[in-house]
């Protein structure tokens, strides 16, 4: 059976692929490709090598499939910025919708239908539409065969998106949600800081841990985080803390839970993605971080097959900290697997404080080939103080505030904001050019 579905699919990819040279929808040839290798997120994935960033890669081999025999599925592109969009060309596996709406939105959350249909053959589907957003939406409601959904390429076409240079922006924090909820409102530390990343609309957000207390288990995730930062969990790359650890159905059982797939690629949880020019690490610190460890050694593979000019990594416990953790070394050696690799960027949490460094290397010796690193537990919880001494490349620190980290990526560089739950500018990053 799976023999005959590879060699279904091979036969459509190839009629898909005569279909791109011999056809094109009308009208639109001024009009260019806007979503390739956007943020792309799904409804599920049937395992960890099919996830949706692979419809929007390009690559006539690759592929997004959702999990099997269930219904709705669908697949989203966020193509940075607001667009006006001429055109939608889906390229399908043998996993085709034979129901299927194309969406359109400006926040990813309230829908417009462009183009629907219950008749669906496959194929290639080259679709002349009209509408302008953000974010592209594939929504299956019928599929076609006993499989899931599954597209080769998912193509967006029109004017507008991301700007030229590769420009994007990440909303970032750790240590967010305790036992209040949305309906509290303003009340709530972590409605306050979910309204900023809102009004922010990043690209993605990261978690730098302890995203739920007391102990991340499943029902305080969707009693509390999920009222608030969960409003944006489509978008969301997290990383656990100790918190999630604690958890008595097992370490980390909550978050697993409620994240799925995005949060445990491979059954692992640490993992990486892509974005524009920019390589993302997200790390687990409360496995093993020594230099033989599994974790490590994945790390030292991932960087050493990565192409992208731009990194920046992010987990839980910081190395270097003033406040009241200290300095902590269980990070030391992915430190410096991420120094040799030219990583750019280092965030974290566990401490309820914002603290800057100058670039340095994992010694703690000033240089401009080290990452700079930021701490930044702001996002909800009780904040604390800065008891250690002044770690000697410390270059700023905050705290009894709560906020979030507003980066701002393109090809080349990045600079950053530290934006107080209220609006208000309290450190800027100045724009710092990658290694």
């Amino acid at each position: 059976m799976l023999s005959k579905r590879i060699r279904a699919a091979a036969a459509l990819l190839a009629a898909g692929m005569l279909l791109q040279i011999g056809q094109a929808a009308p009208g639109h040839a001024a009009d260019g490709l806007i979503s390739r290798d956007k943020p792309a997120t799904a409804s599920s994935v049937e395992d960890a090598t099919l996830t949706a960033d692979k419809a929007v890669d390009g690559g006539t081999t690759t592929r997004w499939a959702s999990a099997e025999g269930a219904d709705p599925q669908w697949i989203s592109v966020d193509l940075g910025g607001s667009a006006t969009i001429s055109r939608v060309r889906l390229s399908w596996e043998v996993a085709y919708a034979k129901a299927y709406r194309v969406q359109v939105s400006a926040d990813g959350t309230s829908w417009t239908t462009l183009y629907s249909t219950s008749a669906g053959d496959g194929g290639v589907d080259d679709l002349t539409v009209s509408g302008s957003g953000r974010y592209v939406r594939v929504y299956g409601t019928a599929r076609a065969t006993p499989y899931g959904y599954s597209l080769w390429e998912l193509e967006v076409y029109g004017e507008g998106g991301g700007n030229g240079n590769g420009s994007f922006v990440v909303a970032a924090a750790g240590d967010i949600a305790g036992t209040c909820r949305a309906a509290d409102g303003t009340a709530c530390a972590h409605e306050r800081t979910a309204r900023l990343v809102e009004s922010i609309n990043p690209v993605y957000v990261l978690t730098m841990g302890d995203n739920q207390y007391d102990d991340g288990r499943l029902s305080e995730y969707r009693s509390f985080y999920a009222t608030t930062w969960g409003r944006f969990k489509n978008k969301t790359r997290p990383t656990p803390g100790n918190h999630e650890y604690y958890d008595p159905a097992g370490g980390a059982a909550g978050y697993k839970a409620y994240f799925g797939s995005v949060a445990t690629p491979d059954g692992k949880t640490y993992y990486s993605f892509d974005h524009g020019n920019w390589h993302f690490v997200a790390l687990d610190s409360e496995q093993s971080m020594s230099a033989g460890s599994a974790q490590v050694t994945w790390l030292k593979n991932d960087l050493a097959r990565n192409t992208r000019k731009c990194i920046a990594a992010y987990w839980h416990h910081p190395l270097f900290n003033s406040g009241s953790k200290g300095y902590n070394p269980v990070s030391l050696p992915a430190w410096r697997a991420l120094h040799a690799a030219g990583a750019d960027l280092i965030l974290t949490g566990h401490d309820h404080v914002y603290e800057r460094f100058r670039p340095q290397d994992p010694d703690g010796k000033a240089t401009p080939a080290g990452p700079l690193a930021v701490t930044a537990g702001l996002g909800g919880a009780d904040t604390y103080t800065f008891e250690h001494e002044v770690h000697p490349n410390s270059l700023v620190r905050l705290t009894n505030l709560h906020g979030v980290l507003k980066l701002t990526l393109t090809d080349t560089a990045f600079s950053g904001q530290l934006v107080q739950d209220d609006g208000r500018i309290r450190d800027t990053i100045p724009a710092t050019a990658c290694h």
